[in-house]
């Protein structure tokens, strides 16, 4: 719930809103049991127990994409989602275990092994296995007084910073004046810094943009009757009239190939930008039998010898790629679209009137490092993130929320502006500090027209990541680890 409210506005609690205080005391109240256990195994299964509520909570909308749309039965769907979220939970109970088993005796180090173990467990589960990462902790902060860190550590150094402030709150009493003192530095110093601070990014201009979205039924969306020929002739009709400098279309937009696509009409695709000061960008399909088929976007513009592509990296488990020995779940479901290949990290952005606008799909901006490998050239930076996205999977559910806070993590982790279509929400745009500054009503058809000013130059977190990846968080936690448990040594428990 601390990641997008899923209620209905309840006093001054905002439906879809982050709620970040809720996330620091969930958490802290997981510490405060922890403490309490007397063995590993209590540790570990209390920690599983914890982990499999929130993370099950989070993405139980998996639910309608598979039953709704996929024909999966009801119970099977279930029972998908719980195994999932048992599978994820259990580098958390991992967690659980080492922190009772190696218990330090200090309130300082308890609450550092606590911090270091979490943040541990959240990079092995977004990361390892192809990762899924939606839902991680940092994601409830993007409005909250942490929220400044995120341009210097990222979403899992906010994390680790609001799981270490978790664990020291059951011990405030105990702990020390020192540990109090850290307690609300950490809560004031990104408000206080920020005051005069100048920012680390610079305006490069703006851009209109008119955001599409369509608004296709989910069940019809590749129906060759009903929905194929709707969104062809919407999104052409919207491409031709616009006079937005930039016209986004959402993921699969044009439902279907290139080569399966009524006569004429890609060349009058073409032919609309190939003069004038305009330009397009839409999701599609691509491919052949031959070659294998890829989830992209494609670029149009004035005077290119050939379409700008861009081939999503970060595919869906079941929906675009079937794990190996899992064909026998994917076929019973029928999900229209099947087992893509994979693009490249660090694909080249779109060039257009001063911008540059770095694509990416879906829930591949769930993966900051991924997105962070755009930034090693400096001078070929994104000035405008892309987001092309299709949730119309999981219905009208809290999961458009929770995929535009992802959206604005990223937004203030690299200072650049997010422009996000849609086909069913959230079509929204996006400043560099992560505010919502203009957007369309969710599942209805429309065009969202704004202007987004492209920034360039670096985060502290742009510029790390770029090049290291996550490590140094990795090597941090483990040294914590490694540190407070060997001054601790085991602790002396059944």
């Amino acid at each position: 719930m601390s990641i997008a409210w899923p209620f209905p506005d309840f006093l001054w609690l905002g439906a879809g809103q982050p709620v970040w205080w809720l996330q620091i005391l969930a958490l802290a109240v997981l510490a405060w049991q922890l403490a309490r256990c007397t063995n590993w195994r209590s540790g570990a299964w209390l920690a599983w127990l914890f982990a499999l509520a929130w993370l099950s909570g989070t993405f139980w909308w998996l639910f309608i994409s598979m039953h709704t749309y996929g024909g999966l039965p009801a119970a099977l769907a279930v029972l998908a989602v719980l195994g999932l979220a048992g599978v994820l939970a259990l580098y958390f109970a991992v967690a659980g275990a080492v922190l009772v088993r190696w218990r330090p005796d200090s309130t300082a180090s308890r609450a550092a092994l606590f911090a270091a173990l979490w943040t541990l467990a959240e990079l092995a589960r977004g990361h390892w296995l192809t990762g899924f990462g939606w839902g991680g902790a940092g994601y409830a902060h993007p409005d909250g007084l942490l929220a400044g860190y995120a341009p210097w550590l990222g979403v899992y150094g906010v994390g680790a910073l609001a799981a270490w402030l978790a664990a020291s709150l059951p011990q405030v009493l105990a702990c020390s004046p020192w540990q109090r003192l850290a307690m609300l530095a950490v809560l004031t110093v990104p408000s206080v810094a920020q005051m005069d601070a100048t920012p680390f990014t610079q305006s490069t201009g703006e851009l209109s943009v008119a955001l599409l979205q369509g608004n296709i039924p989910q069940d019809e969306k590749f129906q060759s009757g009903t929905g194929v020929p709707m969104a062809l002739n919407w999104y052409a009709q919207q491409l031709q009239v616009s006079q937005a400098s930039l016209v986004v279309a959402p993921e699969t937009a044009i439902p279907v190939l290139p080569q399966q696509l009524p006569e004429g009409y890609w060349d009058a695709l073409q032919a609309r930008f190939a003069t004038g000061e305009q330009a397009a960008m839409l999701g599609l399909p691509l491919g052949d039998y031959k070659a294998g088929y890829t989830n992209s976007m494609v670029a149009f513009k004035p005077g290119q010898a050939q379409v700008w592509r861009y081939d999503k990296h970060h595919l869906v488990p079941f929906g675009e790629f079937i794990p190996p020995m899992f064909r026998w779940f994917t076929e019973m479901m029928n999900i229209p679209l099947g087992d893509f290949n994979r693009g490249s990290v660090g694909q080249a952005s779109f060039a257009w009137q001063g911008q540059r606008l770095a694509a990416n799909i879906c829930y591949e901006d769930l993966y900051g490092n991924e997105l962070a490998a755009r930034f090693a050239e400096a001078a070929l930076a994104p000035t405008i993130f892309v987001n092309s996205s299709n949730i119309g999977w999981f219905g009208n559910t809290v999961a458009i929320d929770q995929h535009l806070g992802i959206s604005r993590l990223r937004a203030l982790e690299f200072e650049r502006p997010f422009v996000r279509a849609t086909n069913t929400g959230a079509t929204v745009v996006i400043d560099h500090h992560g505010r919502v500054t203009a957007a369309l009503p969710r599942h209805t058809q429309g065009v969202l027209r704004a202007q987004v000013q492209g920034r360039t130059g670096l985060t502290p977190f742009a510029w790390w990541a770029s090049r290291l990846g996550f490590w140094p968080l990795w090597l941090l936690a483990l040294g914590l680890v490694w540190v407070t448990t060997r001054r601790a040594g085991p602790a002396r428990l059944p």
